[in-house]
């Protein structure tokens, strides 16, 4: 029987999947946290990685790994990082993020050569904040990797002397490359020179390996997939079908399609990613999104049960409550320096049960907008997938219906980023042992189980959010 291990080296923590390759059951889990924050030296993710793969990751034939997108990691001539990794919710590259984007021909240029406008998030508006910021860093730079780009290097031995090989080539997959903003995912290669023109220099780029290729072997001699980014990942362990919008409630919100043609929105709401089969993966991203309901719960001091209670028991439009939820900049409208807004005030309607339902009506909103715009791409969702942490909230599960106007389905509990991952590994060990080294077919698991959920529409309550976060665009600053 082989097993394979899927890696998810999220914001938060590293998990560690053990899977049977043949129908991707799990065998065994384990999980180890990361440093809060916007940025993380890589050191860290690699001891969560020893931490959480220890006595899972050497019973593994093959080890794939998924891992947040656009952090920045960058590295000298002997293969050392030179400064901790610029996460994709670092928000200080917003000023640089607006110049690039006026400076390399506008959001349509922008939007037609890479399939994205990049935000601050983008690794690319990173790379320039390093050179107006650190131009010594800058200088140093000689690699530009991803976080998964990076774990999955190391795993293959790389990194610098004596412990590891510096001259060993990086690699990366179309998926996480397409969320740097120098990656025509359209075409599938690099384009160099929109990093250099951020960095000031040329910089090396890792190689773009095929989806089911093996890229590398672990001291352990398992095979190592090309690994991907965290949603694509999410993607693959979600087994999805072609009518499905994924709809995520995470650290980020997310809400995305696999489609067979690539995207390339010049509004700048849809990010144009590949995914990690060959396909393609618009997407839209929320800075905020379950950590408003934290934040809420815990400003009320209740935990995730209590909280839900409160949100349900309150009528909906929460007696005139509404919350624009923007608490630490947003991404998906385009505002790093907005906050949140909460309108309607009274003293009839200030209650526990109306704070908590606003909260939940307005982190809902807010991806039911990013599903619209989805749809101004020409995506027609015929259910939602709804994912994430808080999916497990019974206020969010219920109340999803109604906001978003449509059924939704909720798969059982599991790390699907992980579980994806693991897939890819299960893929690229089946490649490599075809005839010929055929990729052939994803390996068809099982589907995991799943709840559909569905509600009357809420009459009032995304118009009377859209009034709010229109009227907020006039007098925040962007």
């Amino acid at each position: 029987m082989n097993l394979v291990a899927g890696v998810d080296s999220s914001t938060q923590s590293t998990k560690v999947l053990l899977c049977r390759a043949d129908d991707g059951s799990v065998v065994a889990e384990a999980a180890a946290p990361h440093p809060d924050g916007t940025e993380c030296h890589p050191d860290r993710w690699w001891e969560a990685l020893t931490a959480a793969g220890r006595d899972l990751l050497e019973r593994a034939d093959a080890v794939g790994v998924a891992a947040q997108q656009h952090g920045m990691v960058v590295l000298d001539d002997g293969g050392e990082v030179i400064r901790p990794a610029m996460l994709w919710n670092n928000v200080k590259s917003a000023p640089q993020a607006r110049a690039l984007v006026d400076e390399l021909g506008g959001p349509a240029e922008w939007a037609a050569r890479t399939g994205s406008v990049p935000t601050m998030s983008f690794t690319v508006t990173k790379l320039r904040w390093l050179a107006e910021n650190e131009p010594d860093n800058a200088r140093r730079v000689r690699r530009v990797l991803l976080p998964h780009d990076w774990l999955t290097w190391r795993l293959a031995g790389g990194g610098p002397a004596p412990a590891g090989d510096p001259a060993l080539e990086p690699t990366t997959d179309r998926g996480d490359a397409s969320g740097t903003g120098y990656f025509s995912p359209a075409d599938g290669r690099w384009l160099p020179d929109l990093a250099a023109t951020a960095l000031g220099h040329p910089v090396e780029l890792p190689r773009v390996a095929g989806p089911a290729e093996v890229v590398g072997e672990t001291s352990w001699g398992a095979a190592l997939s090309a690994g991907t980014g965290d949603n694509m990942g999410a993607a693959l362990g979600l087994l999805l079908r072609d009518d499905d919008v994924v709809v995520s409630i995470g650290t980020s919100g997310v809400a995305y399609a696999v489609t067979a043609k690539p995207a390339a929105d010049p509004t700048g709401l849809v990010a144009g990613f590949a995914d990690a089969t060959g396909k393609f993966l618009p997407l839209v991203a929320t800075v905020n999104a379950a950590r408003v309901l934290d934040v809420t719960a815990r400003l009320l001091g209740v935990d995730a049960a209590g909280f839900s209670a409160l949100a349900l028991a309150a009528s909906p439009g929460a007696d005139g409550l509404t919350l624009l939820p923007y608490l630490d900049g947003e991404r998906s409208p385009n505002r790093p320096s907005a906050n949140g807004v909460l309108r309607g005030l009274t003293s009839a309607n200030t209650t526990p049960s109306n704070l908590t339902r606003a909260a939940v009506e307005a982190v809902l909103c807010s991806l039911a907008d990013a599903i619209d715009y989805l749809r101004a791409c020409g995506i027609t969702p015929g259910r939602v997938v709804l994912i994430g942490g808080a999916a497990r909230s019974a206020a969010v599960r219920a109340l999803a219906p109604g906001v978003f106007g449509m059924p939704v389905t909720v798969p059982e509990p599991a790390e699907y980023v992980a579980l994806g991952a693991a897939r890819q590994a299960a893929w690229a060990l089946a490649a490599s042992s075809s005839a010929g080294g055929s990729p052939g077919a994803l390996p068809d698991w099982p589907a995991r189980a799943a709840e559909t959920y569905e509600g009357a529409p809420v009459p009032g309550v995304r118009e009377r959010y859209a009034a709010l976060r229109d009227d907020a665009a006039a007098w925040q600053l962007a």
